[in-house]
């Protein structure tokens, strides 16, 4: 990775700061999406299964209306680096007090609203990094993958201020996965000024950015592109939403102080995966055969859920996570940026990201959370039942994408 930071031709300073933004922008998401639900779900809170889907959905919904806001002020009006920064500190200060609620209407309100103000940043980050970029196939999965490394460190910061707080109880916080979301936020926030100045295309001849990206939608196989994508994102949430209540469960029986650090297997895959192999196989097969790979990893993994035992294996099977998310959504962020016109470079991204963080993860944390209700009896959750549901759509979308997807423009 240092290697490819200090590649010929590149602005390293400019790639540092890039990934340290990168790095920030996912312990941020990090610190609170893999294991808020177990949180949620537990004794103190006692939220049900339902209202747990509904708050994973609100990510996703604010990714629904608020990135073409973000993706026209950062093409047409304001650098993008100042807009990601006032976004940040914003949402960080809202972590830290949501930290401290309890009450189901006020947390899911709140959580609304800070949604509305990070959900930019989701598209927002990839934008300014492959704008400062001079080869994304090559250089994006590099940048990109301090992101991963983010998500994991905050896990493990998590997981090792829950094992010192056993010892030292006075410094736990119940809230304290999103507290540590809010701290990364803020820090984010004021790294966000050094960041590579990014100024927008005022001299566009369209002054809505996100109605050219729009347009987008009539070529055939970005339809196909957008359609599949939408899907598999409904089956991430399955991961998201459901993976640490069914590690912690009586079926696997991975502790809640453990759990944190035990999910971050999935993103020591993806370094190796971003880092290593996705340049490799873009390269040798294509934007089309690399995300058909990475859809065909999801049934795969989710036929060990489905299985439960033995539970090494469940846990080793996490690593999968790797190449279900590099091979396909992060191929997808490529695909678009090699397709978009430059200067609606960021409100194309935000159009993929509305159909992928937003729809797709919105229907997916809703769908999750019922299909686990409808699996549920007396308290007791058929996790066999609940995965056999990701695993049929995830392989009809795999033989959909390889029947009708060509990627000739890219």
């Amino acid at each position: 990775m240092v290697e490819a930071l200090k590649a010929p031709g590149s602005n390293l300073a400019a790639k540092i700061h890039l990934s340290i933004m990168m790095f920030l922008q996912y312990a941020i998401w990090g610190a609170w999406a893999p294991v808020l639900s177990a949180y949620l779900m537990s004794p103190e809170m006692g939220f049900s299964g339902t209202q747990v889907g509904f708050i994973y959905s609100l990510l996703p919904l604010a990714t629904i209306i608020s990135p073409f806001i973000g993706g026209q002020v950062a093409d047409r009006y304001f650098p993008t680096q100042y807009v990601l920064m006032v976004l940040q500190l914003v949402g960080g200060g809202m972590l830290i007090y949501m930290s401290f609620i309890t009450d189901y209407s006020t947390l899911a309100w709140l959580m609304f609203i800070y949604c509305i103000f990070y959900a930019p940043t989701l598209a927002l980050t990839n934008s300014i990094a492959f704008i400062n970029l001079k080869d994304s196939e090559k250089e994006f999965g590099v940048i990109r993958v301090w992101g991963t490394i983010g998500w994991i460190a905050a896990g493990v910061i998590l997981a090792g201020w829950r094992t010192i707080g056993n010892s030292i109880p006075w410094i736990l916080l119940s809230g304290d996965t999103l507290f540590l979301a809010g701290i990364f936020s803020i820090i984010m926030g004021f790294a966000s000024y050094k960041l590579p100045h990014t100024p927008p295309k005022k001299e566009a001849s369209n002054p809505f950015a996100f109605l050219e990206a729009f347009q987008m939608l009539k070529d055939k196989n970005f339809l196909i592109f957008a359609i599949i994508s939408f899907v598999v994102a409904t089956e991430l949430q399955f991961y998201y939403v459901l993976t640490a209540p069914f590690l912690t469960s009586d079926k696997i029986g991975v502790s809640s102080s453990a759990v944190s650090g035990v999910m971050v297997i999935a993103q020591v895959a993806e370094i190796f995966v971003m880092a290593v192999l996705l340049p490799i196989i873009i390269k040798k097969y294509g934007i089309r055969k690399t995300m058909v790979y990475g859809i065909l990893a999801w049934p795969i993994r989710y036929i060990i859920f489905s299985f439960g035992y033995p539970a090494w294996l469940v846990i080793a099977s996490l690593a999968l996570h790797g190449f279900c998310y590099v091979f396909f959504f992060v191929a997808a962020y490529i695909y678009v940026d090699k397709i978009a016109p430059q200067d609606i470079r960021a409100s194309a991204q935000s159009l993929i990201a509305i159909v992928i963080l937003g729809f797709g993860n919105f229907v997916g944390s809703i769908f999750s959370g019922w299909i686990q209700k409808i699996f549920t009896l007396d308290g007791v959750t058929n996790w066999t039942g609940v995965f056999i549901i990701p695993t049929i759509l995830t392989i009809l979308c795999a033989v959909f994408f390889m029947l009708f997807f060509r990627d000739e423009k890219a």
